[in-house]
């Protein structure tokens, strides 16, 4: 049985420009994953992916971009769902990417647990989510598509029906234009596709998933009940010479009587009937369908078999018309190299894009090269090539507007307990190597609320071998550097001031043998090693890996001991006041409404206008220089801060040192 050849690969790979054309305005793309997929907006890493991402994605013959959100968890939460106005602002900048590069970009609700099914009640969320989204954008480009739900289950697809076709008119109380994107229970199943009830809108699109035959896709997988991780070496196609035993663990469950059927299940024949149920499905009702998951776990499976499979399926979705996104792009389905940096230039899988029909671009070796004049680790943002990787308990924000000392933006770290870490994970590694000879220093403004706080700054190198570990290079972080009034401070330590702290690895703890590696640093880390954490809370900005050590504290008022408190409809606080450099204006508002924010002269004459536009319900906070609208700095002394809204205003004094 031929399945390996590379001729049939080129085969199919050139077989594209003469398929069917698919009926959506979209073809082909990949689901970007991991993104918008956690637990509150703070948590997103919105520098993980810029524009300049997708712009390679596009390169690969793209033309779509689904992008699975968490959305239920960009809200304010039960009853009112208000969506963050931080989550708005940075799934609009992806938006307006996405426009400008001409591309598609699918609004997918993940709001999903694989194990937990779907509630009845779930309309309760969707329908407000879904009006308030599509309120957002509904005059955004056609580009814009909305999707209802991620792979509902567990749920009756009577019942599902019903509450589905209630959101398609919530959204459409609002946004007329854009498409939206249904599908049906049992994990948006392509034989479930067939119980979705017709419904009249026009412009719909009918979504379902494939990974058929599911033990060779998901082999290796954690996530499933039971577990598939035992389970390796499931060939596609079937092939008894290669057919690996039923792990022991494995045996008496589903997956055994799978393995069991894989002679008929493990085959191309199969896999293309079980797509034509879709084709079906879309002839009888004469609807636009797409495949918005397609993938083989990689951890356990032949690339070679791996890259069959999506040969084949990618060939006979695109033979019948049907567009597809991949899941996913980086990540354990993704398009790059097995344990690569997932580096665009350097580690595609290129016979596996070839496999899709995509245009393959050069590849070269990747070498970590010694850094030369430093980075930023955190300055708003979490910088490029580095992703969060911290763990614990407690709320960690990297995006809190409580006084930065730099920007708009600072980490707020609160609730944590002993052996938490807010993580930095370098991908790919960094040679600190000249760094650490040249004077380089670790450089950050850090804050605390109480005496007592202590902590770990510290670098982690790269387990290179079974017999190495990940080594640590850490310093102490006490009030004998910086005292605990919640004033920001600014600290520098020098590299070569740091000492190596041991390793802890696969549950072992292994002391200091100064085998530390400065060329292979695998991430920088925050860390709680000391009891007596109740009650204490910690800010951080700027950090930098630096020679310079002329930061200077800008925002020198004091930080709230509680977070800003809502007493009534609006509350406006200015803090610090007085101040002299910069001032932060926060607010809440209950109800969508025009907003005025305005800086006047005692006298009553405007000086900077600083909001004016309406606003959804929120907390809200904006900046003022103590600049005039023309720029001009304005002198020391007293001003009022009026903010105004459709019913009501309120009044307050500023003063500028």
């Amino acid at each position: 049985m031929i399945k390996k050849g590379i001729g049939v690969l080129l085969t199919l790979c050139f077989l594209s420009p003469g398929l069917a054309k698919a009926q959506t305005p979209f073809s082909r793309g990949v689901n970007l994953t991991g993104w918008f997929q956690v637990n509150s907006p703070g948590q997103i890493q919105f520098t993980r992916y810029t524009k300049h991402d997708l712009a390679d994605i596009k390169s690969l013959g793209c033309d779509v971009i689904r992008l699975p959100i968490n959305l239920h968890s960009m809200t304010s939460g039960s009853p009112s769902y208000t969506l963050d106005p931080l989550f708005i602002t940075f799934l609009d900048s992806v938006v307006t990417w996405s426009e400008q590069l001409d591309m598609y970009l699918i609004l997918d609700n993940h709001s999903f647990d694989p194990i937990a099914s779907t509630s009845p009640d779930i309309d309760d969320i969707l329908i407000p989510v879904w009006t308030q989204m599509a309120q957002h954008y509904k005059n955004r480009s056609d580009y814009i598509i909305y999707e209802i739900l991620n792979e509902p289950h567990g749920i009756a697809a009577a019942t599902w029906g019903i509450i589905q076709g209630q959101v398609i008119n919530a959204i459409r109380s609002a946004d007329t234009k854009h498409t939206i994107m249904v599908g049906g229970v049992n994990y948006n199943t392509y034989t479930e596709l067939q119980n979705i009830p017709v419904y009249s809108d026009p412009n719909l699109i009918y979504t379902f998933h494939f990974y058929d035959p599911f033990m060779f896709t998901h082999q290796g997988a954690s996530w499933n009940s039971p577990s598939m991780e035992p389970l390796a070496g499931v060939p596609f196609p079937y092939n008894a010479s290669e057919m690996p035993a039923c792990p022991d663990v494995l045996k008496g469950t589903w997956v055994e009587s799978s393995l069991n059927n894989y002679i008929n299940d493990g085959t191309v024949a199969h896999v293309k009937s079980l797509i034509d149920i879709a084709v079906a499905f879309r002839n009888a009702r004469n609807v636009k369908i797409f495949c918005g998951e397609l993938g083989v776990y990689i951890p356990n499976s032949d690339p070679a078999d791996r890259v069959y499979w999506y040969s084949i399926v990618r060939q006979y979705l695109e033979e019948k018309g049907i567009s597809w996104t991949t899941w996913d792009y980086q990540g354990g389905f993704g398009l790059f190299n097995k344990g690569s940096n997932q580096l665009f230039d350097h580690d595609l899988n290129i016979p596996l894009i070839e496999a899709l029909g995509l245009n393959a671009p050069p590849q070269t070796p990747f070498e970590i090269q010694p850094e030369t004049t430093g980075f930023k680790v955190y300055t708003d943002f979490i910088g490029h090539n580095i992703n969060d990787v911290s763990y614990g308990n407690g709320t960690l924000n990297f995006y809190s507007s409580n006084l930065p000392n730099n920007d708009n933006y600072c980490i707020d770290w609160k609730g944590f307990t002993q052996y938490n870490t807010v993580g930095f994970d370098f991908d790919p590694d960094k040679d600190l190597s000249f760094l650490v000879t040249g004077g380089y220093a670790l450089d950050f403004m850090v804050r605390g609320n109480a005496t007592g706080i202590k902590f770990d700054v510290r670098f982690l190198d790269t387990k290179t071998s079974d017999t190495d570990h990940p080594w640590r290079m850490g310093f102490t972080i006490d009030e004998t550097v910086a005292a605990w009034d919640r004033r920001w401070h600014h600290v520098h330590v020098d590299l070569g001031a740091f000492n190596e702290r041991g390793a802890w690895d696969s549950g072992s703890w292994y002391n200091p043998e100064g085998k530390f590696d400065w060329s292979r640093v695998d991430r920088f880390e925050v860390s709680t090693e000391y009891t007596g954490t109740a009650g204490k809370e910690i800010w951080f900005d700027n950090i930098h890996i630096t020679e310079l050590d002329t930061a200077l504290v800008r925002e020198i008022g004091t930080v709230g001991i509680r977070d800003l408190q809502v007493t009534d409809n609006m509350k406006l606080t200015v803090k610090p006041n007085p101040f002299n450099i910069l001032t932060i204006i926060s607010y809440y508002l209950s109800d969508k409404t025009p907003v005025s924010l305005s800086i006047m002269s005692i006298s009553g004459s405007k000086i900077r206008n600083l909001v004016n536009e309406v606003r959804p319900p929120g907390f809200y906070s904006s900046e003022w220089d103590g600049c005039s609208d023309n720029g001009t700095t304005v002198p020391g002394g007293v001003y009022l801060c009026l903010l105004t809204t459709s019913d009501s205003s309120v009044v307050c004094k500023i003063i500028k040192s």
